[in-house]
């Protein structure tokens, strides 16, 4: 299009960008203004729940509360460990004596024991001296026919003699099974009445015999006894053999 139609049509196009940004400018307005030149639109729906904000600081602890009711038992727990051993404590006062108890069976003793003296003055020599005073023999161990003690127990045994010296020297033996074991010898003082003593431990074997003899041919048999002087021997056992019996 040429000519002044066209010349026009591009003075408008030149135009109209500046025309439209003075009108806007004439139109806008303070949006703090109420009812700014427009009607105001309804209110729009609530919008949703924001997200949980972060906790906050613990406040300060109250004041204490009363005390409530008592609650109810709970079961029993569990067997704890064996604690560490405490300190011994001080001593107890002594107890009450316990009852009587039953009587028991009663051990078996043994016993074997004699105890004889001189009736007869000056005794046979080399023979066994006859002691027919009897003073002591319940088990009859001892034989007043024969003047020896016979082995019924084995064990330990103890044996003594005391004799009254009169009248001459004394020299006497105590055997066993045919041998002297020892020997007691006193010289006899004139005008006067001596002692003579003598003691042994032996073992026994059961049937083993002990007695006391003079020794010798006679010379030394100045053994006496009468109403007022002895001569005793004695012999008992002292312990038997265990693993025998």
């Amino acid at each position: 299009m040429r000519g002044p139609a066209g010349f026009l049509l591009c003075l408008l196009l030149l135009m109209a960008p500046h025309c439209t940004e003075v009108a806007a400018q004439e139109v806008q307005t303070d949006p703090k203004m109420p009812c700014a030149n427009w009607m105001g639109g309804a209110p729009g729906y609530p919008g949703h729940n924001g997200l949980p904000g972060r906790d906050g600081k613990d406040g300060k602890d109250g004041q204490k509360g009363e005390k409530g009711e008592e609650g109810l038992q709970g079961p029993k727990g569990d067997q704890g460990e064996i604690g560490v051993l405490g300190r011994e404590g001080p001593r107890g006062f002594p107890g009450y004596p316990g009852q009587k108890g039953e009587k028991g069976e009663g051990a078996f003793v043994y016993r074997s024991a004699f105890s004889v003296g001189l009736t007869e003055r000056a005794p046979h020599p080399n023979v066994p001296i006859r002691f027919s005073k009897i003073f002591y023999n319940e088990q009859s161990h001892y034989d007043a026919s024969t003047g020896k003690f016979l082995c019924n127990i084995p064990g330990m045994y103890y044996f003594a003699y005391h004799l009254t010296v009169y009248l001459t020297d004394v020299k006497v033996s105590l055997y066993k099974k045919d041998k002297a074991v020892i020997f007691t010898y006193d010289q006899f003082q004139k005008n006067n009445v001596d002692q003579a003593s003598g003691s042994v431990l032996l073992h026994l074997s059961a049937g083993d015999e002990v007695w006391l003899q003079v020794y010798g041919e006679g010379d030394n048999n100045g053994v006496y006894a009468d109403n007022i002087n002895d001569s005793t021997f004695m012999g008992f056992l002292l312990y038997p053999d265990l693993d025998v019996h």
